[in-house]
């Protein structure tokens, strides 16, 4: 529920009032006006709006009311409304602000409704569109829920990203850090596992960013508070326990299972996480940081393959916002590390071992270290004349890892790979690119390596074959009942596959470089 006080009310302060609650729609939300103007109170108290009688320049007149959401300052007085202006953020400093200037500003008034006023318009016509569409359109009510949301937590922020993290959920959790400090909130970004791909460990390193790196048995009691963001769920992408209380969540991935959260801002439209944080810090008129601003917009461009792939406008408005604020030869060199041997060598191995049938390519690598070297090799795949569709995977401690690409306009691969391992494992993903886990229990039952070779065979051949089977069905088609072989080789099942289902957030390729690929 939001709460709306308008402060003064005339000519254009009515317009808005009377146009509100259709333009809402909600009748949950909550609406006071306070001005001194009697037949103003009594015509709108005759339309069943609340009002009162007062002088919204008198500071003990608001001492007592409930902090609002959002105050609109609507006199058609300047001196009016610039006393209501003060005293409004002298009284709630999280509030959001908009004021209206009046018809007779000068100067040092504009300078002071610029310092107080998160919004500030002086012509009529724009003051009405923006107070309206401002109030009320999803991303301000977003913004006004995350302000709202965060001024309850009494004690430190864990602004946890998914395991592995890439480029957009990096970035993303330092934003939300920071807009946490504007508030006067202390916050850390945290993640799980290890940062190996080569980039993201040049843009952790050459933005400085302060990271926290958790482990599965750290206390978590020093936390007050916690966030998920570029995932939606604790417990899945990350190592956070499942039945933990978050306070906020936000994301672009859609969640494949219910989505705890105090405040959930799933924005399935944006290309980007990075883009919807980037979209808080100008609702919140913060200026980027220039570590910040770089980050955000290297997120933006990875997670959307440089505005090639799932790009929606709300993407390219964010990167305008960004590009006066970043650091051009950072990114640069962020963008031009050094290639690590081990990555070539598994390249190499996928384009060695490739089965390929039509425009299908399937390569297993065996054994790997690093797993952000599978995504690259996926792509790479897909360079090669004829192929449009790839899975490359790979193997470490018991669990395969998978990672997939397309470019054929008639696959869907997240459905496809979703189709093939969904069941045996957790995977999931885009339309051009997806990724899945399977744990394979019976690889740490023996210690000789032939019969370790021998089941690993075995398995290479039935992700094979399963993976081009969900293909060539096409989305939504069950790959055929589960074999015992399959039942053996994969350990995990179904039930405990559901609690591990992703979709969640991001997999290996967004670990590796931030595809939107879920696992």
């Amino acid at each position: 529920m939001v709460f709306r006080l308008v402060l003064g009310c005339g000519t254009v302060g009515r317009q808005v009032v009377e146009q509100l609650p259709e333009r809402d729609g909600s009748d949950a939300d909550r609406l006071l006006v306070i001005t001194d103007d009697e037949s103003v109170v009594e015509a709108l108290r005759d339309e069943s709006c609340p009002a009162r009688c007062a002088d919204p320049t008198d500071p003990s007149v608001i001492a007592n009311l409930e902090p609002p959401d959002v105050v609109f300052v609507a006199s058609d007085r300047t001196d009016v409304n610039r006393g209501a202006l003060e005293i409004a953020r002298d009284q709630f400093p999280r509030a959001s602000i908009a004021a209206y200037l009046g018809g007779n500003a000068i100067a040092a008034n504009r300078e002071r409704f610029d310092a107080l006023a998160d919004h500030v318009v002086d012509a009529r016509e724009a003051m009405v569109g923006h107070v309206l569409d401002g109030a009320v359109s999803p991303s301000a009510g977003a913004a006004i829920g995350l302000r709202s949301q965060l001024s309850t937590i009494d004690g430190r922020l864990a602004v946890v990203m998914h395991d592995n993290p890439d480029p957009d959920a990096i970035a993303s959790a330092v934003a939300l850090v920071d807009i946490a400090a504007e508030l006067g909130l202390e916050a850390d970004a945290c993640y799980f596992g290890e940062i190996s791909h080569q980039e993201n460990r040049a843009m952790v390193n050459l933005l400085d960013l302060e990271l926290r790196n958790l482990s599965p048995e750290e206390p978590l009691e020093e936390y007050a508070g916690f966030a998920l963001v570029d995932h939606s769920r604790p417990g899945v992408n990350d190592q956070l326990p499942e039945d933990l209380t978050v306070d906020v969540v936000i994301d672009h991935h859609p969640p494949r299972g219910p989505v705890p959260g105090e405040f959930v801002d799933l924005r399935q439209q944006a290309g980007a996480t990075s883009t919807v944080l980037t979209e808080y810090l100008d609702r919140f008129s913060l200026e980027p940081r220039r570590s910040t601003a770089t980050a955000l917009l290297y997120g933006i461009r990875i997670d959307t393959n440089d505005f090639t792939r799932e790009v929606s406008a709300a993407d390219f408005n964010a990167a305008s916002l960004l590009w006066p604020h970043v650091d051009t030869s950072i990114l640069d060199q962020i963008e031009q590390p050094t290639v690590e041997g081990e990555t070539l060598d598994t390249i190499a191995r996928a384009i060695k071992n490739r089965i390929q049938r039509d425009s299908v390519a399937v390569a297993s690598v065996g054994r790997i270290t690093d797993r952000d070297a599978l995504p690259q090799a996926a792509d790479q795949l897909l360079t090669m004349d004829g192929i449009e569709t790839s899975l490359v995977f790979g193997f470490r401690d018991e669990m395969a890892y998978l990672s997939a690409r397309s470019r054929a306009g008639d696959v869907d691969l997240g459905e496809a790979v979703r189709d093939a391992f969904d069941r045996i494992g957790s995977a999931g993903g885009h339309t051009d690119m997806a990724g899945a886990q399977l744990e394979v229990g019976i690889l740490g039952t023996t210690d000789d390596d032939d019969e370790v070779e021998s089941i690993v065979s075995v398995v290479e051949e039935v992700i094979t074959n399963r993976f081009f089977e969900a293909v060539d069905s096409g989305p939504g088609v069950p790959v055929g009942a589960y074999s015992q072989t399959s039942e053996r080789l994969f350990s995990v099942g179904d039930e405990r596959a559901d609690e591990r289902t992703a979709g969640d957030g991001v997999a290996e390729d967004d670990r590796a470089r931030g595809s939107g690929e879920s696992a």
